[in-house]
């Protein structure tokens, strides 16, 4: 279980702290410096690190030609670096990793929900999440890639997302989204997320 400071500190703040830790049960790792390789669909094995250099090391060896995951969230190691060289440690920072994994994941989470036409109905709000779990351990969501780094998340989607905490959406509240803004992120927190797992 993830400590709730820590999410609490790291965490992306568009994402309930319920969903940051289901998210990591579900797709991540209870151990910072944990490594997995993935060529051609088969998990290569690797040694397991026992200090953030023995895992940059291991990260180092296969990225650029194998898929390498690293540290709680298994962030997608790679993802807009051209150079093995510039791979930075703090990708085995369980805080940095945290924030790089939870932003990422929350942009694929508004990928799908946007897909499903952004759904306020309770039913469908798992499927969406368990959607998104699948497509980041994946790298697609039908056919198109959603690993790559956010393209433009414009700040006023990101202060649209960060703004406040709505626990729940009444008919009012679609009075404060733009009008005519259908870009990915701006329709992400329709959603309430926080029904899942019972919370």
């Amino acid at each position: 279980m993830l400590d709730a400071a820590l999410i609490k500190e790291c965490a992306d703040p568009s994402l309930k702290p319920a969903i940051v830790e289901q998210f990591v049960a579900a797709a991540g790792s209870t151990d910072p410096l944990a490594v997995s390789v993935e060529s051609g669909g088969r998990l290569i094995l690797v040694p397991k690190a026992t200090s953030a250099g023995e895992a940059m090391a291991i990260v180092r060896q296969y990225v650029g030609q194998a898929v390498v995951r690293v540290g709680l969230t298994q962030f997608p190691v790679g993802v807009g670096v051209k150079n093995a060289a510039d791979l930075q440690p703090d990708l085995v920072d369980a805080c940095e990793n945290l924030r790089k994994g939870t932003s990422m994941f929350a942009k694929v989470l508004r990928i799908v929900a946007k897909s499903y036409g952004n759904p306020e109905s309770d039913d469908v709000i798992p499927q969406i999440f368990e959607d998104a779990v699948y497509a980041w351990k994946t790298g697609e969501f039908e056919g198109v890639s959603v690993l790559a780094p956010d393209p433009g998340g414009s700040v006023a989607t990101e202060e649209v997302l960060r703004s406040d905490d709505r626990d729940s959406h009444t008919q009012d509240s679609a009075s404060e989204w733009p009008e005519g803004n259908d870009s990915v992120g701006s329709a992400a927190m329709r959603i309430d997320l926080s029904r899942i797992g019972g919370t």
